[in-house]
C-alpha cells in the first residue's frame, strides 16, 4: 500500500506529458500563446500592454498564491493519493462494460455477420461516437450534480473556488472524481460494446499522442483558459457549438442567474437542447465563486468533511420547515431552528 502511494506520488509530475490530462503542457503552452495574443490584441483589459505587463497579468500572485488557489494544489496531491489507495478495488473498469454490452446486444438480435465497411471508415464512426458519447455522459452528470441536492453538496466543493487556475479542474471532492471514473467507464465501455458488435474486436481510435483527435484539438484550442481569469469567447454563432473559455467562466459566476448554465464540457449542443445556454457576449463583468452566503471550503478537512456534514442536515432541515409551516398557524415561535447554508447558497 505504502508503495503504491509512493509511486503514485513521484508519478504526479507525468500530467504535464499526457495528452489525456488537461494541464499537458502542450495543452498549458497553447494556452499560453493564445493569452498573450489576445492581451497584446487589447482584447484584455489592460492599459499599458508590456512583456512585464504581461506576466504581471497571467501570474498574478494575487490568483496564483491566494488561499482559494492553495486548496486547489492540495487536492490535486490529496486526491490522487486517495485514489491510488482507495479506488482500485471498487472503480468500475471499461472492460468488464465492453463486454456486457457486446453480449446483450448478441443476446438481443443474435449474431451477425461484421459489417464489411473501409478501415478508415470504422476510425472514423469508433473516434467521433467515442468522443460524442463521452460528452454526452460527462453533460448529464454535471446536469446531475447541479439539480441533485445530494450531488450538489459534494460538487459545490468545485465551485466554492474564489479565483480560476488551470489547477482548479482537480479541486473536486473524491466522491465526485469516483463518479466521473465510473461514468468514463460506462461511455467509453458502452461505445466499444456497441462496436465491437458491429465491426469486430479490430478497433482503433484516431489519436494524437494518444488522445482522441477530438479531444486533443478541442483543449489544444485554450480549454486551460476555461479555468483562469483570461477572458476569451470564440463568437455568437461558434458558442451555438462549442463551449468557450469565456462561457465555463460564466458557469463559475455566482451571480445567481447564471447557476446551473453553460454545463457543458466541450459541446454547446446539450445546453441548447436544455435550455441552459448562455452565451459571453449577454454577460457583463463576473466574479466567481457559490454566492456570500458560503463561503466554506477552505482547508482539505474542511472540503471532504463539509458536504457529507451537509447531506446529513439535509434531512433535519425539511423536517424543520414542515414543522414550522404547520406551528405558523399558531403564530408561535419556530418548534426548531436550524442555520445551515442550502442551494440557494449557491
Amino acid at each position: 500500500m505504502l508503495e503504491t502511494i509512493w509511486q503514485t506520488l513521484l508519478q504526479t509530475p507525468n500530467y504535464l506529458f499526457d495528452a489525456n490530462k488537461r494541464i499537458f503542457i502542450g495543452y498549458s503552452i497553447a494556452a499560453l500563446v493564445i493569452a498573450m495574443l489576445l492581451y497584446f490584441s487589447g482584447r484584455a483589459q489592460q492599459k499599458k500592454r508590456t512583456w512585464r505587463g504581461l506576466g504581471r497579468y497571467l501570474f498574478s500572485k494575487r490568483i496564483w498564491l491566494s488561499k482559494s488557489a492553495k486548496l486547489d494544489y492540495q487536492l490535486l496531491i490529496i486526491n490522487r493519493l486517495l485514489k491510488a489507495a482507495l479506488w482500485v478495488p471498487i472503480v468500475l473498469t471499461m472492460v468488464p462494460v465492453a463486454i456486457g454490452v457486446s453480449d446483450a446486444l448478441q443476446w438481443l438480435f443474435g449474431e451477425r455477420a461484421v459489417w464489411q465497411l473501409p478501415s478508415t471508415v470504422v476510425l472514423v464512426i469508433f473516434t467521433v461516437l467515442l468522443f460524442i458519447f463521452d460528452d454526452l455522459t460527462r453533460f448529464l452528470l454535471h446536469l446531475a450534480l447541479h439539480k441533485v441536492p445530494f450531488l450538489w453538496h459534494f460538487h459545490k466543493v468545485h465551485h466554492s473556488a474564489l479565483v480560476l487556475t488551470p489547477m482548479t479542474i482537480y479541486r473536486s471532492h473524491p466522491f465526485e472524481s469516483y463518479l466521473y471514473a465510473c461514468r468514463m467507464a460506462l461511455a467509453q465501455g458502452f461505445v466499444v460494446g456497441v462496436c465491437v458488435y458491429c465491426f469486430g474486436r479490430n478497433l482503433s481510435m484516431l489519436d494524437i499522442l494518444g488522445a482522441n483527435v477530438f479531444v486533443f484539438a478541442f483543449n489544444a484550442l485554450g480549454a486551460n483558459l476555461r479555468h483562469s481569469h483570461v477572458w476569451w469567447s470564440f463568437g455568437k454563432k461558434i458558442e451555438n457549438w462549442l463551449i468557450s473559455p469565456a462561457q465555463h467562466q460564466i458557469h463559475h459566476s455566482d451571480n445567481p442567474k447564471h447557476f446551473d448554465r453553460n454545463l457543458g464540457s466541450a459541446l454547446a449542443i446539450w445546453d441548447r437542447a436544455c435550455g441552459t445556454l448562455i452565451k459571453a457576449h449577454q454577460v457583463g463583468k463576473i466574479t466567481v465563486g457559490v454566492g456570500n452566503n458560503d463561503r466554506g471550503h477552505n482547508s482539505v478537512m474542511d472540503a471532504y468533511w463539509r458536504p457529507i456534514y451537509e447531506n446529513l442536515q439535509t434531512p433535519w432541515q425539511r423536517v424543520a420547515k414542515a414543522a414550522n409551516k404547520v406551528n405558523v398557524f399558531n403564530k408561535k415561535k419556530p418548534i426548531i431552528e436550524v442555520n445551515i447554508n442550502d442551494k440557494t447558497a449557491k
